[in-house]
């Protein structure tokens, strides 16, 4: 399934492939946080995350592929968004590190909240050149 934009072009799934990263992070996400206090088996959740960043390194993939794209309206839209989204994951950080999160747990949850703060930017960026004019 591809996007069309405002010239009736196909684009590539950038927005389906980042949107599915950021599902299977937050369904990992939540998978660790029911086993809170206790610690937590991180096989379902690592196993997501590297499924999550597959489809980030696709969905970045994809995207440079894109010929006529409004290169300038993307990484206008992506900077502001990405510094939104990394004060996000800043804070959510900071709660797992006051709660004393540690070890392994720590980076996987780290590493999620990577993938958080770069998906959801992909996705309002892409999502809002493809109906700006081409430069």
């Amino acid at each position: 399934m591809s996007a069309i934009d405002l010239n009736g072009r196909s684009l590539p799934p950038v927005a389906w492939c980042s949107s599915v990263a950021l599902v299977l992070v937050i369904m990992g996400g939540i998978d660790l946080a029911s086993y809170a206090p206790r610690h937590a088996p991180l096989t379902l959740p690592t196993t997501l995350l590297v499924a999550a960043s597959a489809f980030m390194v696709t969905s970045a993939v994809l995207l440079t592929r894109v010929t006529a794209f409004s290169w300038s309206t993307f990484r206008t839209v992506f900077k502001w968004a990405l510094c939104a989204y990394v004060v996000v994951a800043a804070m959510i950080e900071f709660a797992f590190v006051h709660d004393h999160t540690r070890g392994a747990t720590l980076v996987v949850v780290s590493l999620m909240l990577v993938n958080l703060a770069l998906s959801v930017p992909m996705n309002i960026a892409f999502t809002t050149a493809r109906f700006a004019e081409a430069s």
